[in-house]
This record gives C-alpha cells, sequence and structure tokens, in this order.
C-alpha cells in the first residue's frame, strides 16, 4: 500500500456508480451495465440459520480509479447483510444509507467465495486491502461524510489485519500490524480503566495513577479526554504505513470507551430479557419488577 493512498482526498464523482444490468438466468446473459442510468438496488430478504441476509436483483457497476469496472454481484447466489456492522454501533454507521452502494461493493469483493462474487476486467482478483482502499474511493463517490468513511475504512482495515485472507504483504508484515493493534487496544483498555478509577477517587487493583489525571474532577475529566487523544495518537505510530488506521481506530475506542461499555451493558440486560421472556413470562416480569423497585430507591436516596 502506498502511503499516499491515505493522504490523497477523493474528488466526489457520483456517476462512477452506474446500473450493472441484471443477473444471468438460465440461458439469459442478463443485460449489460448501462453507465448513463443510475444504480438499482433491488434486494430480496432471505432468513439463513436465524440469520437476516439479502441477495441482489439487480447488478451494481462501480468505476474505481485504477481498476476500472467492477460488476456486483457475479451471480445470483451472492448473500449480504447490507453494511456490516455490529449493533452496538449502528448509532454511528447505520446499516443504510448513502454509504448503502458502496457497502454492498465491498462485501462482494470480500466474499472470499469461489468463484468470485464479482466480475472486474481481465478477471483479475482484488485482496482484500485493494478492496478496503476500493470501499473506501467508492464511499467518497457516493458522497458519505469524511468522518464516517474513514471510520468505516478503519473498521474494514482492523478487520483485515486480524482475518483477512490472501493479504499483498509478507507474512512479517502482518504480524506487525496485529501486534500493533493489539498493543494499542490492550493499552487503551487498561488506560481507560485507571482514568475510570482515577475519576472517581476509586483505587482498583492493577490500575495506575496517570499524571494526566490528577486535581480536581474538571480537571480530570479535561485531562481523561485529552489523554484519549493524545495516546492513541503515539500509539498509532506502531502501526508503520496504516498509521492513519491505528490513529482513527485508537481516539475512537479511547473517546467512545464507556460509551460503548454503557451500551453493551444495556443490550446485555435486553437479550437477557427477552431470552428469560421466552421461557418464563413470570421471571420475566420479576426481573422487570426488581429493576423498578431498584431504580426508585437509587432515585429517592439521591433526591431526599
Amino acid at each position: 500500500m502506498d502511503t499516499r493512498d491515505l493522504t490523497t482526498q477523493v474528488r466526489q464523482q457520483p456517476r462512477r456508480f452506474h446500473d450493472g444490468g441484471d443477473l444471468p438466468l438460465g440461458e439469459h446473459e442478463g443485460d449489460p451495465p448501462d453507465p448513463d442510468a443510475d444504480p438499482r438496488i433491488v434486494l430480496e430478504r432471505h432468513t439463513e440459520d436465524g440469520l437476516e441476509r439479502f441477495s441482489m436483483e439487480r447488478r451494481i457497476a462501480y468505476l474505481d480509479r485504477r481498476l476500472g469496472e467492477i460488476l456486483v454481484p457475479a451471480d445470483r447466489e451472492f448473500r449480504t447483510d447490507l453494511t456490516s456492522v455490529p449493533a452496538l454501533f449502528t448509532w454511528l454507521v447505520p446499516k443504510t444509507g448513502a454509504h448503502l452502494p458502496a457497502a454492498l461493493l465491498h462485501d462482494a469483493l470480500v466474499a472470499g467465495s469461489d468463484p468470485e462474487s464479482y466480475v472486474v476486467a481481465g478477471s483479475r482478483r482484488i485482496d482484500r486491502v485493494e478492496a478496503d482502499r476500493v470501499f473506501r474511493d467508492a464511499m467518497a463517490d457516493t458522497g458519505t461524510g469524511v468522518i464516517r468513511r474513514w471510520i468505516v475504512w478503519t473498521a474494514v482495515t482492523v478487520a483485515t489485519i486480524f482475518v483477512g485472507r490472501d493479504l499483498p504483504w509478507p507474512r512479517w508484515r502482518t504480524w506487525s500490524y496485529r501486534l500493533a493493534a493489539s498493543t494499542t487496544i490492550a493499552s487503551i483498555l487498561y488506560l481507560g480503566y485507571s482514568a475510570t478509577g482515577d475519576l472517581f477517587d476509586r483505587s482498583w487493583w492493577g490500575a495506575a495513577d496517570l499524571p494526566w489525571m490528577a486535581g480536581g474532577w474538571w480537571r480530570e475529566l479535561f485531562g481523561g479526554l485529552s489523554g484519549a487523544i493524545v495516546i492513541p495518537l503515539a500509539l498509532s505510530l506502531l502501526w508503520g504505513r496504516l498509521r492513519i488506521a491505528g490513529a482513527v481506530a485508537g481516539v475512537m475506542l479511547a473517546v467512545l470507551l464507556h460509551v460503548t461499555v454503557a451500551l453493551a451493558a444495556i443490550s446485555t440486560l435486553y437479550l437477557a430479557l427477552e431470552w428469560l421472556a421466552r421461557r418464563s413470562t413470570a421471571g420475566a416480569w420479576g426481573l422487570a419488577l426488581l429493576v423498578v423497585v431498584a431504580a426508585t430507591v437509587v432515585f429517592a436516596t439521591v433526591s431526599w
């Protein structure tokens, strides 16, 4: 990957996306792409093993700046979950929106199926790093906001580092990226744990005393926020050529750590209630009543 790929601003060109025609069916080879027609996203919903998936009834065509025209999918067997984002983060990156054509394109490029789920000139094989680059450029062409597209690109880049197949890097480089990412994540989680103890004046087991968290509550709060930006930026230098991904991933993790933990706790409680409600209605009502009583006691204690 050329470092210039990460610093060059892509100029939005919406017409790079266009209608890819319909898919082959039997003896019908399908209509060819139409560069003058807008892309048509026609999806059919499927439930497979309890998971929601979609097939595409028409192709999307994308004219990449390096690879030329890419058609997705290659056949009717392709399945997508739209934008692959954990439920905890759909408030930040929704499953659908302006970025959807780019997300469908990326899903096909990294599907890892045999034969491939895309068609490209010369039957060229697109590795996952290149697919991530195409995704980022395609999001720019759809008008996706700059911050959102760099967040999404960072997320898929981290996934590529840990679970990507057929990577274009030497094995040593892949493991250096994995070590850098693991070090960044572990460091931020530990510092976040320590900072939380400092903020609430609690001495937690194993926590470090952080010099930027000294002073009154407001000083600790702003010191913690500054640390959540400065330290991940420093750790991103471990990522080498992918330091921009390291910086974005680190800052997002540090700044949103407590929000994510709170959302995870709420989601876990909700899933527990759903699980209990399916098995014991009385048990679910009992747990709900317990939560209401506890909330009432806390409210009364704080108020009076």
